[in-house]
């Protein structure tokens, strides 16, 4: 990853190096343990992010680099990069991020009249756009414990195996939950409006006269959503040109429809 030069790190070389040599020039002196010196100065080399090879090297020529050049422990691209040739660093400063993208995590929100249907460890698929047509089988492994509080939506997130690299950070993806078949009320996306208050759609109450009702919604899929309650028989429900009356409303009144309306 890189080279730096260290006043510190080249005194802890020295050290190791002086405990090697003495050891084996005071072979026979028993009034000193070398092998303990030699063992903590290797431990702070070990420390410092020297690997066991870079070690093994240095003992057998018997003399230190200036500088020391650090390794990756493991395989992924560079994220940041925060310095550059012959910047001085700090002790504890982050001088390259790394990542590692054979496993990536797949955003979904969710709105709180889902929570009940969403838990950690449930079964999902995940297709990501472009290749719709290779679904992903995952479990949801993180739900966040806190609502955003002006959408009221919760944020889930699905690890999802890349092996082989060809899913990037910042696709957009689908996440769909399977609660197994069920019969139930369902609607048009576009009819219901969502708010912080809450859902409501837009009912027909005589000639060209409309009012907004609150209801509680459920699953979505194929572009439909589940109305849980707030419907009755009968009643018709405006599902093409709903934002349209909405904001046709606001315009004329100045303030929202289910204004005091309790959620």
């Amino acid at each position: 990853l890189y080279e730096i030069y260290s006043e510190e790190l080249n005194n802890a070389k020295q050290e190791y190096l002086s405990a090697s040599q003495r050891k084996k020039v005071f072979a026979d002196n028993l009034m000193v343990d070398f092998n303990t010196l030699i063992q903590s100065a290797r431990h702070k080399l070990t420390l410092w992010g020297m690997t066991e090879t870079q070690i093994a090297l240095m003992e057998q020529v018997g003399k230190a680099q200036v500088t020391t050049t650090f390794y990756s422990p493991n395989a992924g691209y560079i994220t940041a990069l925060n310095v550059q040739q012959g910047d001085n660093v700090m002790e504890g400063s982050t001088i390259v991020q790394l990542a590692d993208l054979s496993t990536l995590w797949a955003e979904a929100q969710v709105f709180t009249t889902q929570f009940a249907q969403i838990q950690a460890n449930t079964a999902i698929v995940v297709r990501v756009s472009g290749f719709e047509n290779e679904p992903i089988q995952g479990r949801i492994s993180f739900v966040n414990p806190e609502i955003i509080a002006d959408s009221r939506i919760n944020l889930i997130r699905v690890s999802i195996p890349n092996k082989s690299n060809k899913f990037k950070p910042g696709m957009s993806a689908n996440v769909y939950i399977n609660n197994g078949k069920q019969t139930a009320l369902r609607l048009p996306i576009d009819a219901v409006i969502r708010d912080a208050k809450g859902a409501t759609v837009w009912i027909k109450t005589g000639d060209n006269t409309f009012k907004s009702k609150m209801i509680e919604v459920g699953a979505e899929a194929n572009n439909f959503i589940e109305i849980k309650s707030g419907l009755q028989a009968g009643e018709l429900v405006v599902i093409t040109g709903a934002y349209l009356l909405q904001s046709e409303y606001l315009f004329k009144k100045g303030t929202d429809p289910m204004a005091g309306h309790k959620m």
